[in-house]
């Protein structure tokens, strides 16, 4: 239980600093000097000195809506799968569960948009139910098909059956879901070719669009809850994709773990660098070859045979 809480502890630890992290290697690969990653750390004690504003067009929801945020968001990070042998995990977090909690939060997140009555927040989160509804049937698919190459539904029990027993005989599969999983992960993080993190552009921003009129510690909720998003999908992907490493002693487990979300958050660096920011309704191409990505992957399971 106490290897359960810590391994909760340190994902909530480092998430803040993969953000930055992926910042900062963007900046060297471009000649720039490089942000420290732990900027994000600096700028959240910086919004909790700030004052909270709020629009006279909002209501309670703009109050209530950074903490409803949050809330599923820590609730996955407590149903993860295990990082180090030994751990404690719940068994029911299936692909059903997680995308139903992360949903919610941005569910919140969409009404706290359309809450300021700014046009805005209005674009931002008519644009996310847009992508958002192309993510989750891809998500399903993808983690439904990990799950049955790995003989459980549950995850917690998935990612140790495939630490343990790899299965060789469904490659193809594997690595069509591998793919598709990867594709949502820079999806529902708003990263680039999908959204743009770094910009305020009317014609570009989605998530950015939706927290104009967020300040203070409202601000620093939502920023927490963004950069727990990108660690709890990082972590998936390494403990459902790249299994190997669980089956150490917890301290190598834990190092080979940070190791993975270190590989992750380069690729997601290089990717960016190396895409450009998709136009709106070029977006539903790039999430369609997700769920094409994890069809396949069922499909080729059961023509290979279970």
């Amino acid at each position: 239980m106490i290897d359960y809480i810590l391994s909760v502890i340190l994902l909530f630890i480092i998430s803040p600093f993969l953000v930055g992290f992926v910042k900062s290697i963007k900046m060297y690969m471009l000649f720039k000097k490089p942000l420290s990653p732990f900027w994000p750390y600096i700028n959240f004690l910086k919004l909790l000195k700030k004052e909270v504003i709020y629009s006279k067009e909002g209501s309670f929801i703009s109050k209530t809506a950074p903490f409803l945020i949050l809330s599923p968001i820590i609730v996955v990070m407590f149903l993860l799968p295990p990082i180090f042998k030994g751990s404690f995990y719940i068994s029911f977090m299936d692909a059903f569960t997680i995308t139903g909690l992360l949903s919610l939060s941005t569910f919140f997140l969409m009404l706290l948009g359309l809450d300021s009555a700014s046009s805005f927040g209005g674009i931002g989160s008519s644009r996310e139910a847009f992508i958002s509804a192309l993510v989750e049937p891809a998500m399903i698919l993808s983690v439904f098909a990990i799950s049955l190459m790995a003989t459980s539904i549950g995850l917690g029990k998935a990612a140790l059956n495939l630490t343990y027993h790899f299965p060789f005989s469904h490659a193809a599969s594997f690595i069509l879901a591998a793919i598709a999983f990867f594709i949502l992960l820079i999806a529902e993080n708003g990263r680039i070719p999908v959204d743009n993190p770094e910009t305020h552009l009317e014609l570009t921003m989605v998530h950015e669009a939706m927290i104009l009129e967020s300040s203070g510690v409202n601000l620093a909720l939502i920023e927490m809850a963004t950069a727990l998003k990108f660690g709890i999908f990082a972590t998936l992907f390494a403990t459902l994709f790249l299994p190997f490493g669980a089956n150490l002693c917890w301290c190598l487990a834990v190092i080979v773990y940070i190791l993975k979300l270190i590989l992750i958050c380069v690729l997601v660096a290089v990717i960016e660098l190396n895409t450009a920011k998709l136009r709106l309704f070029k977006v539903p191409n790039l999430l369609g070859i997700a769920i094409i990505f994890g069809f396949l992957s069922l499909v080729t399971f059961y023509i290979l045979g279970v």
